[in-house]
């Protein structure tokens, strides 16, 4: 069902295929039709962050960055959804074009600019939404507001959100935001990581409930920058790590239409470097959860992201080009592997 329908909106540019999608995943929930579009939802429950998570299977933001699709989205077995990335203020992101596929290469470029409605109308929606499982909120900075002043937008964010989400990930690597991913070095991440964490435990405490902060990587990073942010993260008590954000380099892709685009490419192509960051984290990092995502479009590609040492893994552009039938399949391989890991174990026992 899915390949007749991308066909369909293949032939329309892709932010309105985009949007399109989104409108009929809409429709389809409220005619109760979405386990036509989805397998049944993988019950494969594990406990992170404090959290539990019915599968390890995510949508990564940027699908749904104003959650006015959560409980459709949610309806396709997700065991958790990452909504945003949102800002304090609405901002329209960038002119259009800005959203390219280069189905070559099961890619996408975006170069969306953090357009979003504002952190109000977010709230709002995932108030109204019936969604039970697992919410995280993606934060970024709005455009106009100097790199130096950042935390400033963070936390008016982390504030509004708090009482609404069951994780917050703070956003600073994407390409699209002129000097955000300046935040992920030095002083200014120590500083950063620092604040948020100090403001997101006086939430924590005036709420009685603890919300886990995560924060987001950008795969274009050598393994000595990835161990001095993983040193960062480790000094700031931030609880997960999401790896990785979109990658800025082209050399998968040179020569396919679309490829000499401004933006953060996304998609197989950047399966491998973000799993060697993964894999360079978790030697960092031994204990802290990780999040992988970057271009896992099958069964095996997740099993691979869990193998490079994330605990959960996050969709976007694979579901875009598989459908709503790659969650069940992802699911479903990360149940058998570690079903046949634990055989495996007891048979050595």
């Amino acid at each position: 069902m899915y390949a007749l329908a991308r066909s369909i909106l293949f032939r329309l540019d892709a932010e309105t295929a985009h949007g399109v999608a989104l409108t009929a995943l809409d429709l389809a929930h409220r005619l109760k039709l979405s386990g036509r579009l989805a397998d049944a939802r993988v019950d494969d429950p594990v406990e992170l962050m404090g959290l539990r998570f019915s599968n390890r299977v995510g949508l990564a933001a940027g699908l749904d960055k104003n959650a006015d699709h959560l409980d459709a989205l949610g309806a396709l077995g997700f065991g958790f959804v990452e909504v945003g990335t949102v800002t304090p203020r609405p901002q329209d992101g960038n002119p259009r074009p800005r959203l390219f596929r280069l189905p070559a290469r099961g890619a996408i470029i975006n170069r969306m600019g953090f357009n979003n409605a504002g952190v109000d109308h977010l709230v709002d929606r995932i108030k109204a939404s019936r969604f039970d499982g697992v919410v995280g909120i993606n934060i970024g900075k709005n455009l106009t507001t100097p790199v130096e002043n950042a935390v400033d937008d963070y936390l008016a964010c982390l504030e509004r959100v708090h009482a609404h989400a069951d994780y917050v990930t703070v956003n600073i690597s994407s390409p699209n935001t002129p000097g955000l991913r300046n935040l992920q070095f030095g002083e200014h991440l120590d500083a950063l990581l620092g604040t948020l964490r100090e403001a997101g435990s006086r939430l924590d405490r005036d709420a009685g409930r603890r919300v886990p902060l995560a924060v987001k990587i950008a795969p274009d990073m050598s393994p000595e920058e990835v161990g001095l942010v993983a040193r960062s993260i480790e000094r700031s008590g931030i609880d997960a790590v999401v790896a990785t954000n979109t990658t800025i380099s082209r050399d998968a892709v040179a020569g396919l239409p679309h490829a000499d685009e401004e933006g953060g490419l996304s998609g197989r192509p950047v399966f491998e470097a973000s799993n060697a960051v993964i894999r360079a984290l978790r030697h960092h990092l031994p204990a802290l959860p990780i999040i992988g995502v970057g271009g896992i479009d099958s069964g095996e590609a997740a099993v691979a992201k869990l193998r490079a040492g994330a605990d959960l893994v996050q969709l976007y552009s694979g579901f875009v080009y598989r459908g709503p039938g790659l969650v069940g399949e992802c699911a479903r391989a990360i149940k058998a592997a570690g079903e046949n890991k634990k055989a495996r174990v007891a048979a050595r026992a």
